[in-house]
């Protein structure tokens, strides 16, 4: 079941932690969500739209349920999905996923995530609970996590909303499973 817009309208934190274990659909890519990380609203110093909203924030103001991709470092982009109520900046980064399909390869870091998969600006603001392209299943896959400090930031190191599974040697065992779940819905 692709996840509706009543799902990215909750909590970021919320939203963070039960994106763990989903399945984030991209063209042909098909991987379990493994890692995320929340920003929150103009109180979080980390988050972009912290300072107000400006064309590249834009998108965070906005409805729920909307990519949010943004080039950083002048070499990677970084995919995230818009949460909370319209007009309150959130969301929520996809950090890591382990692709279904072999080889099976664990993309571990959005930047790599998004270069591999092909993701880039040209697919930012897409609404995620109603494209082809680009959506997130819940396929039933619960799995442990861990809550960490944010990483890669200066700013707002203090919370830990961060969340990382922590045993992703049980993904390898069950992507077979998985990969057939996946092809029947």
């Amino acid at each position: 079941m692709i996840l509706n817009r009543a799902f990215f309208a909750q909590d970021t934190n919320t939203v963070s932690i039960h994106l763990i274990g989903k399945l984030l659909c991209f063209h042909n890519f098909q991987g379990i969500i493994t890692e995320t990380e929340s920003y929150i609203g103009a109180d979080d110093p980390a988050c972009h739209a912290a300072k107000g909203m400006t064309k590249r924030t834009k998108v965070m103001f906005g409805s729920a349920g909307f990519s949010y991709v943004y080039f950083i470092y002048g070499r990677y982009y970084c995919l995230n999905i818009v949460t909370e109520a319209l007009n309150f900046p959130a969301a929520t980064l996809i950090r890591g996923i382990q692709l279904i399909h072999p080889p099976y390869t664990y993309l571990d870091g959005p930047g790599k995530l998004c270069q591999f998969l092909g993701i880039n600006v040209a697919h930012n603001a897409i609404n995620v609970t109603e494209s082809n392209a680009l959506y997130i299943k819940d396929i039933g896959c619960a799995l442990a996590y861990t809550s960490t400090p944010r990483i890669g930031i200066s700013k707002g190191l203090d919370k830990m909303w961060r969340y990382v599974v922590t045993d992703k040697s049980c993904i390898t065992a069950i992507l077979p499973k998985i990969a057939d779940i996946a092809s029947l819905e």
